[in-house]
């Protein structure tokens, strides 16, 4: 990648953050004003009771500030088109959730299976593209080894539409504590970005640094105590920017490894469940990790920190390791 591409990449990244920095605490009051406020169902810790009231959908403030710095530096490329469809889809699925339960005063939001359908619709809506108009190919890098698997078209669409679920429903999960999202994404998004723009996907790395630089402004306002909420609006659609990119450039099971402490929290979710119904015990004290800790005595910036050191370490060696075995080439 050339040296011009490169300060673009960069320059998205540093102009969302100052924009967002900027406008978001702004934009607080106006969610304020449309009764965006957030409900706290009684199942959680004790301690996020006190949350009840704050402005949620935050992510209606960060993303179009990253999207439209990518945009702006990207502004004619195809795959950073495809990126933004799949995670402002998710963000738009995620604010209907959001609006339900903060609008409506519906606390459970859109139903699992609803849910489900929209998430899945994406996925094959990516699948799809990617099979298509940008002739990506069926293939499955294979994390530490350097090899490829080619699957069936139909059987890549099934695997893609699993990596979309799977990855906003997990970023979705980790949105849960004061500024908490806002952190660990950052190391897997800066991660993907420069395997993108190693694998000649400049648009897309652009897009993945514009999100972290929005994020970065998001959290003046995000980090605790948190005067603003990102919602499912948010979490949902960097869900989807992570599993879109990470199509993009077959590093679908990348994902794995660098955004490993969102599959950390989903599987602390599915093994809750699965022990509570075969015994009747719980093996945390609340899923998703997240809240055991914080039943532990972890105050929320403690979580944060440790969870953030968990996310950088995962998300740093995940990309050494992709960068060294594949060089680029198994990416593309």
């Amino acid at each position: 990648m050339t040296a011009t591409l490169v300060g673009r990449v960069l320059l998205a990244g540093v102009a969302a953050a100052i924009v967002a920095a900027l406008i978001v605490p702004a934009g607080i009051s106006w969610l304020r004003s449309l009764g965006f406020r957030q409900s706290v169902r009684q199942q959680g810790p004790e301690s996020h009771l006190k949350k009840a009231g704050t402005p949620t959908m935050g992510g209606l403030l960060f993303l179009p500030v990253a999207a439209l710095a990518a945009l702006a530096l990207f502004p004619r490329d195809s795959a950073l088109y495809l990126v933004l469809v799949i995670s402002l889809g998710h963000g738009a699925l995620g604010f209907v959730d959001d609006y339900r339960k903060a609008a409506l005063g519906r606390p459970l939001g859109l139903k699992a299976r609803e849910k489900l359908v929209g998430q899945t619709l994406l996925g094959l809506i990516l699948a799809l593209a990617a099979l298509g108009p940008l002739h990506s190919g069926s293939w499955v890098a294979v994390p530490f080894t350097g090899v490829r698997v080619v699957l069936a078209p139909a059987l890549y669409a099934v695997f893609v539409v699993f990596v979309v679920i799977a990855t906003t429903n997990a970023t979705n999960l980790t949105d849960g504590a004061d500024g908490l999202l806002a952190t660990t994404a950052l190391p897997p998004l800066a991660g993907f970005g420069l395997l993108a723009a190693e694998a000649g996907e400049p648009a897309a790395a652009g897009a993945m640094l514009a999100l972290a630089g929005a994020l970065i402004g998001f959290l003046r306002v995000n980090r605790h105590p948190a005067k603003v909420i990102m919602g499912d609006t948010g979490s949902m659609a960097i869900g989807g920017a992570l599993a879109a990119v990470a199509v993009l450039i077959h590093a679908e099971l990348w994902l794995i490894w660098i955004g490993g402490l969102f599959v950390i929290e989903d599987l602390s979710v599915m093994v809750q469940v699965y022990w509570f119904r075969r015994s009747g015990r719980r093996v945390l004290r609340m899923s998703p990790l997240h809240h055991h800790f914080e039943l532990g005595g972890w105050s929320e910036p403690t979580l944060v920190r440790r969870f953030a050191l968990a996310s950088l370490v995962l998300a740093a060696t995940g990309v050494a390791a992709a960068l060294t075995l594949a060089q680029g080439a198994a990416l593309r």
